[in-house]
């Protein structure tokens, strides 16, 4: 099983001139072959991976950096490309590949090779090589029987180190259940974040005094002058206002995605259109802050994890189509309950929804419907739902995502 981690690295002054010398090398021969992308007719990844050695005969600085690092430089280039043609087959817009600015380009790899972690001194470093023994705080341990696989060493704006270790153990992950026993829908929205079909009704992280403070750096930083050594300090501050709220944000993702994947048997949401959705100006800033396509891809791969059935089922029509009789029946935003006409089933709309979601997953899996479900029970015994705010999540060792509040239920 194959899993990464991110570790923080804690260079000293010199090996950090040098990080960043390798990095901009980097920069430099991917903006190099890009241009020969452009120029050149008929080059592959292939046929410039070769090229590589010939540059290395005029281009001395190419010398100073490990050559499986470089290799993956011109790979990374062809990615992007193929990224990008598949996005277009797919009827996104999009641009073209430009060239990467040193504040662009932050990161290179080490693939199978030229990396080790051990201990000199009494402290754990990493050994990259070609740069040197860089300090690392190993707040995970990696098992003993691990092998290493990649380092991607990366900048973020605020100046900070990170690498992030790819690992494999001879673990295989859990088998699936073939009959999946606990199972649930969610629909994720901006008022709530989450609702899923045991009642569970989870509120939007608020990030408001986030959100004040960047906007506060950002004007401080508008003041200065452009290049000038106080924008450059200016610029750090903000970029390390918008990593707080990043890291806010995906502590808070990681505890919800990890619950839900250790909890149950099967999970099923939404395959949303993220993209699509933050191209329309309507509700884009608050589409992006709720960061769905982020807790999707999080629930897949520790669903995959931990063995549980992960299924993204069709989207369209999960908040019209009444979960009991099937019946669509329009309802803007403004109306919060569903009242079929037909069967004259009554739920809270997301509820509703994430009963939709959770019989759209039955069938993308191949499991058999329960004849009841656990939401439908309680809308039976006329039990009531009551949100719980995302600060209760964020609580060191908080119970919220394992006892739901007075009035809320989780019982089916």
């Amino acid at each position: 099983m194959r899993r990464t981690h991110k570790y923080r690295l804690k260079p000293p002054d010199a090996l950090r001139k040098e990080l960043d010398r390798h990095r901009d090398i980097c920069r430099q021969a991917y903006n190099h072959f890009l241009h020969r992308l452009n120029r050149v007719e008929g080059t592959s990844r292939y046929d410039e991976l070769g090229v590589l050695t010939d540059l290395k005969e005029w281009w001395d600085a190419l010398g100073d950096v490990y050559s499986r690092t470089l290799q993956n430089v011109v790979e990374r280039l062809y990615d992007n490309l193929e990224t990008l043609h598949r996005l277009k087959e797919e009827g996104h817009r999009v641009g073209h590949l430009r060239w990467k600015s040193p504040r662009e380009y932050r990161s290179f790899t080490y693939r199978q090779s030229g990396f080790k972690l051990h201990e000199t001194g009494g402290r754990t470093v990493l050994s990259l090589s070609k740069i040197g023994d860089v300090p690392i705080t190993l707040h995970r341990e990696i098992p003993d029987d691990a092998a290493l696989k990649q380092v991607t060493v990366k900048r973020e704006p605020t100046g900070e180190w990170f690498a992030s270790i790819s690992i494999e153990t001879g673990d295989d992950p859990p088998a699936k259940p073939d009959d999946p026993e606990k199972c649930v829908g969610i629909d994720v929205g901006i008022l709530k974040f989450a609702h899923d079909t045991d009642g569970f009704a989870l509120g939007s992280l608020d990030l408001s005094d986030e959100r004040n403070r960047l906007d506060r750096e950002h004007r401080k930083l508008s003041r200065k002058e452009h290049g000038s050594n106080n924008w450059e300090q200016q610029r750090k501050v903000v970029a390390k206002r918008h990593a707080d709220l990043k890291r806010k944000r995906r502590d808070f993702l990681h505890r919800v995605s990890a619950y839900y994947a250790r909890e149950y048997d099967l999970v099923a949401v939404e395959d949303l259109n993220i993209s699509g959705m933050l191209e329309s100006p309507s509700n884009s800033r608050n589409t992006a802050s709720a960061a769905w396509g982020e807790f999707r891809r999080m629930l897949e791969y520790k669903c995959e994890r931990e063995g549980t059935h992960f299924a993204a089922v069709r989207p369209g029509g999960t908040t019209k189509e009444c979960s009991r009789c099937g019946v669509e029946t329009d309802k803007p935003l403004w109306v919060r309950e569903h009242s079929c006409p037909a069967c004259g089933f009554q739920a809270d709309r997301d509820a509703n929804a994430a009963r939709n979601i959770l019989s759209r997953g039955f069938d993308d899996v191949g499991v058999v419907h329960p004849e009841r479900t656990p939401s439908e029970t309680a809308t039976a015994v006329g039990t009531t739902v009551s949100p719980v705010p995302a600060r209760r999540v964020m609580e060191q060792g908080s119970p919220a995502l394992n006892e739901c509040p007075q009035g809320a239920s989780r019982a089916g």
